[in-house]
């Protein structure tokens, strides 16, 4: 019986200075430090359960990220769980829709010294908090129920399930019926898929040998350890330099030999031409895909790149930079991406994901999570476990991304074994940190950061 009235809602900004490192670096966000807005909720129930929910950031701006949680509080408090759940769909739909803060829900996002901000509901810094927000709720429920997150979904029926999506703006593409109607047809062999992750866990592919700010001599290190720990699927970083990409992408490739998956991220750098002309000229590597090769919200750019690549036998993924389920149906319309790549806290939560799941089944289109950041590799492990064992059925084209930065600093850190995400056991959504990495690391009176700062000057 989920029940307790929420009495507390603290947010956090927790960041990692993993730009001392270079982790993280790419051809867009070249000095990224790891960081959160860390949500706690905390009820009045006689269990003291608490339900923990974070959001990903790259350092500057989280501080913005924590106004909009707090913005968004007086949605929460004094709220019932039970009645949060009992009608999540109005409930997400209260957080999106306020109608003074869904006018200024919009993005920060700085290239040198360019300030853009992105405004209208659904998007942005104000999405990034309700997400938080709402991770924690899922974090809540599934504690209560004794259950992962992944579990908990698994279990629910097709009804239950989709009432916790919000399908406006999507019904021309998925409705309420055709969503049940994919989750009942989905029951056939469900208990069999389930055996089946908990034997050998969800097939991953690694990110953390190949960023882009990383020496070759890291690289080749990184490399040769992931080979000898039975890793098949490797990303790189392109998109600064053509040359140095050809040179990477052939130190790679010569690396891991012919039969093995590579992948390429720009992570949006090119214009829609340039794109074109970039990749033909790193075909020779045989990339599987390029992830996000222009800017998140040219649906049109991406199908005109997807168009021009497809000869070559390259595909176009993209995703975790996608504001909402309305730039997924869009790009699934316009046959934008071979690969989709949700995001466990880009877009509303659970409640969103679900819709992008849903929708990518009914396009016949492989799920490919992106998971570079804190706590994402946590996250997203639930949503693609149950994806498979309740909505897709399937493992072909699909894998999911890793990286071996921060796990420990979680309390239920995601487990790997040979290549492959390992269905967590642990009640909840694996969202909670540990304290002291929390007060460590928080900005800026953390020890972490007054060390630094203090380095620094500042």
């Amino acid at each position: 019986m989920v029940h307790g009235r929420v009495s507390r809602l603290s947010v956090h900004d927790v960041r990692f200075p993993t730009s001392l490192g270079g982790h993280g670096s790419d051809a867009m966000h070249t000095d990224p430090d790891y960081s959160a807005a860390y949500v706690v909720l905390e009820t009045d129930a006689e269990d003291g359960l608490k339900g923990y929910g974070i959001t990903f950031t790259l350092g500057r701006g989280t501080e913005v990220v924590v106004c909009a949680v707090n913005a968004l509080a007086p949605h929460v408090l004094n709220k019932d769980l039970g009645d949060i759940v009992g009608d999540f769909r109005g409930f997400y739909r209260q957080l999106t829709s306020d109608g003074q803060l869904r006018w200024i829900f919009y993005r920060l996002q700085t290239t040198g010294e360019e300030l853009n901000l992105q405004i209208g509901p659904e998007k942005g810094v104000v999405h990034l908090a309700t997400a938080a927000v709402l991770n924690a709720v899922w974090d809540l429920w599934a504690k209560q129920e004794g259950k992962p997150l992944w579990k908990l979904l698994v279990d629910m029926d097709p009804r239950t399930l989709v009432s916790c999506i919000d399908f406006r703006y999507i019904t021309d593409v998925l409705t309420e019926e055709e969503a049940c109607e994919i989750l009942r047809q989905s029951q056939v062999g469900k208990k069999e898929r389930e055996e089946q992750m908990l034997a050998h866990g969800y097939p991953a592919y690694t990110t953390s040998c190949a960023w882009l700010g990383y020496p070759d001599a890291t690289l080749k290190q990184l490399c040769s350890e992931a080979l000898k720990d039975g890793w098949t699927r490797f990303k790189v970083k392109v998109g600064a330099d053509l040359q140095d990409d050809i040179r990477r992408c052939r130190l790679v490739r010569n690396m891991i030999g012919p039969e093995k998956t590579l992948m390429m991220d720009a992570n949006q750098r090119w214009d829609v031409p340039e794109a074109v002309e970039w990749m033909t000229k790193l075909a020779e590597f045989k990339p599987l895909w390029i992830e996000e090769p222009t800017s998140p919200d040219d649906i049109l750019g991406h199908a005109a790149i997807s168009k021009a690549l497809a000869p070559l036998g390259i595909g176009v993924a993209t995703g975790e930079q996608c504001h909402n389920r309305v730039i997924f149906k869009q790009l699934l319309q316009a046959k934008a991406l071979k690969f989709l790549q949700i995001d466990s806290c880009r877009l509303g939560s659970v409640n969103e994901n679900l819709s992008v799941l849903l929708m990518a089944k009914k396009f016949e289109i492989p799920v490919c999570p992106h998971a570079g950041g804190v706590g994402l590799c946590e996250l997203v492990q639930h949503l693609i476990i149950f994806d498979f064992i309740s909505v897709s059925a399937s493992l072909q084209d699909r894998m999911c991304e890793y990286v071996d930065h921060l796990h420990e600093h979680f309390k239920y850190p995601v487990l790997i074994r040979e290549a492959a995400y390992l269905p967590p056991k642990d009640a909840g959504y694996s969202t909670e940190m540990k304290e002291d990495s929390v007060k460590r690391h928080r900005y800026p009176d953390g020890e972490v950061w007054k060390k630094l700062l203090s380095a620094q000057g500042n």
